[in-house]
């Protein structure tokens, strides 16, 4: 079962990623970097998704997909793609787990007021370009903390299934000295 795809530098075919469809439904982590992208609308569906690296594509719009194909989404960088409004990133209202969000490099942050502007619209935000609305950096605002969190995971469960078994030995013993 895949949970995370990097795809970086891969070139995508008028705007699909050739070979990324619905079956990978329990993805959670997904990168894009620089596939030549125009558009999200040809994303599968991934309910589970929490973080999407999409930067250095040509995206301009066309964002409001998001919220129906990857409704879970908690991050997401948009970094040096062709979004230069914020009617463009409005329709991200309606990803209401999103926390981060990464615009750098895009025009977009060349507008007066961009930061304050953009937490007034996208309300559920906890970050933008890695700092909060008190300018507090966030604690691991890259793909390489998130990927160590999942292995931190299997080893709990690991620690888990040990301490069970340990558990069940013992009490096999108990069983023993009757």
């Amino acid at each position: 079962m895949v949970k995370e795809l990097v795809l970086d530098n891969c070139r995508s075919n008028e705007g699909k990623i050739e070979g990324l469809t619905d079956e990978f439904e329990e993805l959670e982590f997904l990168s894009t970097i620089n596939v030549g992208l125009t558009s999200v609308a040809n994303l599968p569906k991934l309910n589970k998704l929490k973080k999407l690296e999409l930067s250095d594509n040509r995206i301009s719009g066309g964002l409001e997909v998001l919220a129906e194909k990857c409704p879970n989404l908690t991050h997401l960088n948009l970094s040096g793609n062709k979004i230069k409004d914020l009617s463009t990133i409005e329709p991200l209202k309606k990803l209401e787990s999103l926390k981060s969000l990464d615009l750098f490099n895009c025009e977009v942050t060349n507008l007066n007021d961009y930061r304050e502007n953009v937490f007034k619209l996208l309300p559920q935000l906890t970050y933008l370009d890695g700092y909060d609305k008190e300018d507090k950096e966030a604690p691991d605002s890259d793909a390489e903390a998130y990927v160590e969190g999942l292995d931190d995971e299997e080893d709990d469960e690991d620690e888990v299934v040990r301490g069970e078994k340990r558990k069940r030995d013992e009490e096999e013993g108990e069983e023993d000295d009757d």
